[in-house]
């Protein structure tokens, strides 16, 4: 698009001193003839722009016009490409990475010509295993929410099924998940649904009204309350697992060196799931009536395998 390539030219020379024609003619893949016509619209846009022949001749912006170059510094470019990289984790159309070869037209300033200099020292994929299912998905709704189009899916919540409709507003990515935020039409108020839940995705015709909707509060002691106080006993090679998902400070090292360890834990099922990964690693101090639940479930699994 001439949009698009205006903006590239517009980069390229506030970023270099003086390029020549032929040389933005081969960057953007056009003729010459098309690139003089760009300068002059860029010139018709208010952007002085100096023309000179001959030899050390080329196209330039004027000294007193170009922006402070150290607006952003090589790190902070870095970044921004990092993140465009993790966006490109989870996108089927690859439009981060036309936008991270549009920063880096020109910006000799962050990044070196050298392949190797131009490599982030930052690298981020937000795909986790369900990269093909969660490009199809993500895809679909941003759909939605650019168009105001309804969606409709199968939605698979604890204990129950069900399709539900909704008129999507936000994707989020949190606790290492993608959800999307939107109006359910079956509860008739906000919701936020887990993408990995979500089955037979469909985008339909119906097409919505946008309202100033509310926003997801995302704090993480309104979601996870941290209404179960668990005090357990861990054997000793435990620590890094707990060092993982809790820090240093949530156990304490006994004597005989296995771990105290004390947590708040908002869901009873998850808790009994986590602590059965661990095996005969773990002693169950508190809740009591936790403790009871998981004796029996544990009963029922010798059960199993007599």
């Amino acid at each position: 698009m001439k949009v698009d390539r205006l903006i590239g030219i517009l980069s390229v020379l506030l970023q270099k001193d003086t390029v020549t024609a032929p040389y933005l003619a081969e960057r953007f893949e056009v003729s010459r003839r098309t690139v003089n016509r760009d300068i002059e619209a860029l010139c018709k846009a208010g952007i002085p722009i100096v023309t000179r022949q001959g030899t050390g001749g080329g196209i330039s912006i004027m000294e007193n016009y170009k922006i402070d170059k150290t607006l952003l510094t090589t790190t902070e470019m870095q970044d921004i490409l990092a993140g465009l990289g993790s966006l490109d984790s989870v996108n089927e159309t690859k439009r981060y990475a036309r936008l991270k070869e549009k920063l880096f037209v020109g910006a000799s300033d962050f990044t070196e010509e050298d392949d190797t200099e131009r490599k982030p020292s930052v690298l981020i994929d937000l795909s986790s295993w369900y990269k093909d299912a969660l490009a199809f998905k993500i895809e679909r709704i941003r759909n939605g929410i650019d168009h105001c189009r309804e969606l409709e899916f199968l939605y698979f919540a604890p204990g129950s099924e069900s399709m539900r409709r909704i008129r999507p507003y936000y994707l989020v990515f949190r606790w290492t998940s993608w959800y999307v935020w939107g109006w359910c039409c079956l509860r008739e108020d906000f919701r936020l649904f887990k993408l990995n839940r979500m089955e037979k995705l469909k985008l339909c015709e119906e097409s919505f009204e946008k309202q100033k909707a509310v926003l997801p509060d995302l704090d993480d002691d309104r979601i996870f309350p941290g209404e179960i106080q668990v005090k357990a006993i861990f054997d000793a090679d435990c620590k890094w697992k707990l060092v993982e998902e809790y820090g240093l400070g949530c156990f304490e090292e006994q004597e005989d060196g296995r771990l105290l360890f004390h947590a708040d834990y908002t869901n009873k099922e998850n808790l009994i799931s986590w602590l059965l990964a661990f095996g005969h690693k773990v002693w169950l101090l508190e809740p009591k009536e936790i403790r009871e639940e998981m004796l029996e479930i544990v009963e029922k699994m010798q059960e199993n395998y007599q």
